[in-house]
Order: C-alpha cells, then sequence, then structure tokens
C-alpha cells in the first residue's frame, strides 16, 4: 500500500504508476471491483484552515470525520448534511476520512433539506490521472470562477482524480430536535404522510419508514420554541394517519443517527443494495422486490435499503420508474447502467481525467 504524506508526494505517486491504482481513503467503503495497487489518502491528515465566522472548513482528503466534527462542535457548528458512516451496514473497519465523503457523496437524512454532500462543498484539490495537481473552487462561498469541477468531483469514486484537500461551507449547530413517529402505516400510507409532511411549512429535516416494525419518522429541528409549536402543527396535519408518538432530545437524535448509518441492518446476511427513485414511485418499487426482503425507507421515500438474497439482482423492479439501484454487497455489478448518451458523456470525462486509465480502473465501467 502507498501513503504519500502530501500532495507533493500523491501527485508523484500518480505520475509515477506503472499500472492501476485503487483509491482508497479509511476503507470503511469497500465497494466495487476496481483494480491495482492500493493508494490510500490516509497520510494527507489535518484541518488547513477554519473561520467559524465566515462558516468555511477546508480540510485535508486524508482527515477523519471525527476530528472534523469534533472541531466544529467546539464552535458549536456542523456539516448541514450529515455524512454516513458505512462501517455498521457493511461491517468495515477503519475510520471515515473526509475525502472519502466526497468522493462517495456520501450524505444523510438530512439531504431532503439541506442537500447533499455535493450542495456544501466549495473547493477542491486533486491530483489527475497524469499526476497534475488541480485546484478548483476556492475558501470562500462566494466563488464563481472557472469550471465547476468541485461538483463534478463529489461522488466520482476516484475514477476522475484523487483528492487531496476539500472546502466546505458549515452551519450553526442545532438547539433542539424531536420526532413524530407514526405508527403501523404500510408502505403506501408512510410515503403519503411523508409527503404531505415534507409539502408543508414545518420544516421537516428527516422522514423515514421502516416496513418491518410499520413506524414512520418525522424529524424536526431548530430552536426549542419553534420545535415546540410546529410539532402541535404537525400532529394536527397527519391526524388520521394513525397513532403518533414524540421523542425528543438524545432519544430523536439517536434514532436519527442509527437511521443514517442503517445500524438496524447491522450483521444481516445477503446483498446490500441502495436503491434511489422519485418518493411517489416508492411503493411500486417495494411490490417488485423480491419476498423476504429487509427494508427501509429514507429521503421520504426517495431511498430505499434493501437486503436480499445472494445473487438477486434488483434492478429489474425499477421497470420503466426513473432511478437507480446500486450494490454495495454482493455480485452483481456496483453501478446502475447508464443509457448509451450518458456513458458516452462518462467515459469521455474518465478519458479526460485519466487518459492513462489507471484511477479505479473497472469500478465505473
Amino acid at each position: 500500500m502507498m501513503t504519500p504524506d502530501s500532495e507533493a508526494a500523491l501527485a508523484e505517486a500518480v505520475a509515477g504508476a506503472k499500472g492501476p491504482l485503487r483509491i482508497q481513503g479509511g476503507g470503511t467503503r469497500p465497494i466495487g471491483q476496481a483494480e491495482g495497487e492500493v493508494l490510500s489518502t490516509t497520510g494527507l491528515s489535518g484541518i488547513e484552515l477554519y473561520e467559524p465566522g465566515a462558516l468555511t472548513l477546508v480540510a485535508k482528503a486524508g482527515t477523519p470525520v471525527a476530528v472534523i466534527e469534533a472541531a466544529l462542535a467546539k464552535e458549536n457548528q456542523r456539516l448541514p448534511f450529515e455524512p454516513m458512516d458505512h462501517r455498521a451496514l457493511l461491517g468495515t473497519k477503519g475510520e471515515p476520512t473526509i475525502g472519502g465523503v466526497v468522493a462517495t457523496n456520501a450524505s444523510g437524512p438530512r439531504r431532503i433539506q439541506a442537500g447533499a454532500c455535493r450542495d456544501s462543498l466549495i473547493g477542491v484539490r486533486y491530483v489527475d490521472g497524469q499526476g497534475a495537481v488541480i485546484k478548483n473552487g476556492g475558501r470562500v462561498m462566494k466563488n464563481v470562477t472557472g469550471y465547476d469541477l468541485v461538483k463534478l468531483m463529489a461522488g466520482s469514486y476516484g475514477t476522475l482524480g484523487i483528492l487531496s484537500e476539500v472546502g466546505f461551507k458549515v452551519l450553526p449547530g442545532i438547539e433542539a430536535t424531536a420526532t413524530l413517529v407514526l405508527n403501523g402505516l404500510d408502505v403506501t400510507r408512510a410515503v403519503e404522510a411523508m409527503s404531505k409532511a415534507l409539502g408543508s411549512p414545518f420544516e421537516i429535516s428527516a422522514a423515514a419508514h421502516f416496513p418491518e416494525t410499520g413506524q414512520t419518522t418525522l424529524r424536526l429541528e431548530g430552536f426549542e420554541a419553534s420545535v415546540t409549536y410546529r410539532m402541535t402543527q404537525l400532529r394536527a396535519l397527519l391526524d388520521g394517519f394513525g397513532d403518533m408518538e414524540e421523542l425528543h432530545g438524545d432519544a430523536s437524535r439517536d434514532l436519527w443517527a442509527a437511521t443514517r448509518d442503517v445500524t438496524h441492518f447491522a450483521g444481516a446476511e445477503g446483498d446490500i443494495w441502495r436503491i434511489s427513485v422519485k418518493p411517489s414511485d416508492a411503493p411500486d418499487v417495494v411490490k417488485h422486490l423480491p419476498d423476504g426482503a429487509k427494508l427501509s425507507l429514507d429521503w421520504g421515500g426517495g431511498l430505499i435499503w434493501a437486503i436480499v438474497s445472494e445473487g438477486a439482482d434488483l434492478r429489474g423492479g425499477l421497470g420503466v420508474m426513473a432511478g437507480h439501484a446500486t450494490c454495495l454487497r454482493g455480485a452483481a455489478p456496483t453501478f446502475h447502467p447508464e443509457p448509451a448518451a450518458l456513458a458516452a458523456i462518462s467515459n469521455g470525462l474518465r478519458a479526460q481525467f485519466d487518459p492513462r486509465g489507471i484511477l479505479n480502473t473497472g469500478l465505473m465501467g
């Protein structure tokens, strides 16, 4: 394993590579079948710039997420997009890094309100497939110069370049949190309830459903008085959807940490799938999944987690509905096949960013 300890050393390692490189951060999200010698970014660690007054943080790509969250917590601030930790779900070890978060665009339940990781990203530095160091974006929120490679790098899984530094806009911390739990709903009614809540003016910051327990959960966050008022209004809005209960404080936070990390599937056997669809399509997609599948729905029904028996390919269940399914663990290809026109664009981008074809070869086509 190569572990360069500086951006210059990273660039040198890539430029001198004689074959494919398998790019790795903390090793907590080992999906796909990338080829080659492992190149780890964990040697690139540390917060480069943090200006709480400007709501801006810049860190080297190998910096542990826990280090960043601890620094933000001291100033009562946070990453807006609530990054997921895959260790419980995938049974992995290691320490999640902020570069790995960006490379996979890892985002939690708050995505429906705050956007994904890429929406908080304001700047990147990376090494392309020829060993050149590229900078895009900046260290301030108002930066509009040049091409927007920042969002392109988010979710590219190391196939376009190896991140060396990332910059984010951050947000103030949250004073109070509460969760309304609806009991006894099936998937169709749960999606109806979540859609109604998300379409209301009550600022729902997360919405999930767990078919095995029949629980549907809706999160409110903000100042204490505001959360109390909105909870009262939300209960009135959803009157008729059955039995309700409330969770406050740590009970609410613990529920959403588990939802974010899908810890209720920890240790489960079978293939793990992540299906992204329109929330209104979720009930039909669920009906087409194999019998016995373990399911949970996040993002108001827009994200379906499924564990099924080994070897099952769930993509046929999407039918003509818009969406995509990613196989995080199993024999099926990791990423959803792209339409021909989009595949041509993707292949063209990879050829430009990595003309030697050495970065995470085979991972995304």
